[in-house]
């Protein structure tokens, strides 16, 4: 008997379920679910059986068939994986927990109706990465452990459900399918109506996806919709962003091979979504900031496109080996942006991967296991760890290993490997046994072990190499001279041309020369917010307090992890910024409602350790 996941109570010796059927009753009022799940296991089995589960409270486990009440135990709380919920079987193979969450629930945000676009009706979606779908329903929280699903979804009529599952009907909810949630007459009450999805094929936890909310639609695609709350200007601002999608799906196919999923739907959720996108199957959420205007924040779809393939169908079996879903991914978006926007452009995004992956190595100076790719994260929360590593360092492995034998021969292998183990979850070491059984002596050419358990950056990655790249870098090198750029030398720049120049300027600059940069450019109103947190975060080092209030704004304007790290890190690392951590302190106070749960303990790690 041993856990196979450092963040999950699952038991080598037990059995993993194949499939969980759950049912939700919204109770909008109350910040709350009244749930059952229904698990079916490959088989009869008799002993313990281990679920984790956090923020939920049991009410009963029972034999569907006859209704019998199970013996269950919870264990006390652990400040990561939350609470064990221990079955007692008796060559059973399924069961049944009723239980409900509760409103500080990890994977839920509530949104009350001041909160949405609208303003009238109430909003809620879950984001379940890492270790945050045992706060929706007890579950084998492992992405070693892929599931089906189906699912029942009892909501107010004024509301739409969208799921990243396939949607089967929305219709009146029916008498004694409440499986003991609640009474009937509850379940059946007036206004309510049920939406039912199915996801057939196996998925890890992490990819549990709903929102409930005034959700309308538009189409860009044969596979494509976009969705968001039902705002006109959201709505066509996404389909003018992401009217490229079928094209990329196609270059996807290319690549990779056949698209499995069906649909690529796109849910743009409300501001406060704490990443930039989650690879959620057959229906990507994403941030409203990723549309830009110009097309550009489709490199962010390209990025979960990709994920259909890397991260989706293959799957780290732990976060232990998150690289394997975020560095193949972020190869494959890389390749697909080439494809379809050139060269230039995945050389930026190179470029600026390249730099965040060097400022990683400084955060992680005093903890350099955060550098690897096979990490170690037992005790360790997920969230407090996630960075940019696994991304780029992960990118750079799998770039070296194209330049070593050349791309026709890679493109054959990344085919070979997806076809291999799709549907399944690996770990680094079956990664590279496979990469040496198929590209023989590729050991003596690259030092594997260097590359996946060493720190840092190895000596054999790269930058990019590309015209517009250097000519970016070198007119940054020339701002510490006192050197801006030309507006003739800048013309032709968009966001992405922005945010390698600011990313590469001195962390340290005079207040009066942000000042003049931003009154020649206006980077402080940039409507990109790559651009405009870049800008910022200079601002902020060079104590330029003319831009503090332009800080406060847009912290409190959106919840994306990516933007909320960086600044509140810049307000409170380091000496002598007695004044700066007391502004920190109160924005975050004051905006700390607004953001998701998980946001919320990312920044608040930020301040316990500098304040």
């Amino acid at each position: 008997m041993a856990p196979i996941d450092p963040h999950s109570t699952t038991d080598s010796s037990h059995p993993l379920a194949t499939h969980i059927s759950p049912s939700l009753y919204f109770d909008f009022p109350s910040s709350t679910i009244l749930s059952s799940a229904l698990l079916r296991l490959p088989g009869p089995h008799s002993g313990p059986i281990s679920l984790d589960t956090r923020s939920l409270v049991i009410t009963s486990v029972t034999d569907p068939v006859s209704a019998t009440p199970l013996p269950f135990t919870l264990s006390p709380s652990d400040h990561i994986k939350g609470q064990t919920l221990t079955i007692t079987l008796t060559h059973h193979s399924q069961f049944l927990v009723t239980f409900s969450t509760s409103p500080s629930s990890s994977a839920l945000q509530w949104l009350s109706p001041p909160q949405t676009f609208n303003k009238t009706l109430p909003f809620v979606y879950t984001q379940c990465q890492s270790i945050h779908a045992r706060s929706v329903f007890p579950c084998q929280d492992t992405p070693a452990a892929r599931v089906c699903f189906s699912a029942k979804l009892n909501v107010p009529h004024q509301l739409h459900a969208v799921m990243a599952a396939r949607h089967l009907e929305r219709r009146a909810p029916m008498a004694g399918e409440a499986g003991g949630i609640c009474d009937d007459l509850v379940w059946c009450g007036e206004g309510r109506v049920v939406e039912e999805f199915v996801m057939e094929q196996p998925v890890p936890p992490y990819l549990f996806a709903f929102a409930v909310g005034e959700i309308g639609w538009r189409e860009v695609g044969p596979r494509t919709r976009v969705y968001s709350e039902a705002v006109s200007e959201v709505l066509d601002a996404a389909a003018r962003e992401f009217a490229g999608t079928e094209d990329m799906i196609r270059v996807g196919e290319r690549l990779f091979g056949p698209y499995d999923w069906e649909r690529f739907d796109l849910l743009v959720l409300p501001p406060s979504f704490p990443y930039g996108g989650m690879e959620n199957p057959r229906m990507v959420f994403l941030t409203p900031t990723v549309i830009k205007g110009d097309a550009s924040g489709a490199q962010v779809v390209a990025h979960e496109l990709a994920h259909s393939w890397t991260g989706n169908l293959i799957t780290n079996k732990t976060n232990d080996h998150f690289w394997l879903n975020e560095g193949f991914t972020t190869y494959a978006e890389r390749r697909i942006v080439e494809a379809v926007q050139g060269e230039d452009i995945a050389a930026l995004n190179i470029g600026i991967g390249w730099k965040g992956l060097t400022e990683e190595m400084e955060r992680f100076k005093d903890n350099m296991e955060f550098t690897k790719l096979k990490t170690n994260q037992e005790g360790v929360d997920p969230d407090d760890v996630y960075s940019r590593v696994p991304y780029e360092k992960g990118f750079q492995f799998i770039w070296r290993i194209e330049r070593e034998i050349g791309r026709p021969a890679f493109d054959d292998f990344l085919k070979k490997y997806i076809a291999t183990y799709k549907f399944q979850s690996i770990d680094t070491d079956m990664f590279i046994n496979f990469l040496k059984v198929n590209v023989p002596g590729i050991e003596n050419k690259i030092d594997l072990i260097l590359w996946t358990e060493g720190t840092g950056i190895p000596p054999d990655a790269m930058e990019p190499v590309s015209n517009i790249y250097a000519a970016i870098v070198s007119l940054a090198s020339e701002f510490k001279l006192g050197r801006m750029p030309r507006e003739d030398e800048v013309a032709d720049w968009h966001g992405q041309e922005w945010e390698l120049y600011l990313e590469n300027l001195p962390k340290s600059v005079e207040a009066s020369q942000v000042s003049a940069l931003d009154a020649r450019y206006r980077l402080a109103e940039s409507k990109d917010y790559e651009v405009k947190v870049a800008f910022l975060q200079l601002a902020i080092s060079s104590r330029c307090k003319d831009y503090y209030s332009e800080v406060e704004k847009t912290l409190k304007e959106v919840g994306r992890m990516k933007y909320l790290r960086p600044l509140y890190t810049a307000l409170t690392q380091g000496p002598g910024k007695e004044e700066e951590k007391i502004f920190a302190k109160r924005v975050f106070s004051e905006a700390r409602d607004t953001y998701h749960p998980i946001a919320q303990g990312v920044v608040e790690s930020i301040l316990s350790k500098y304040l």
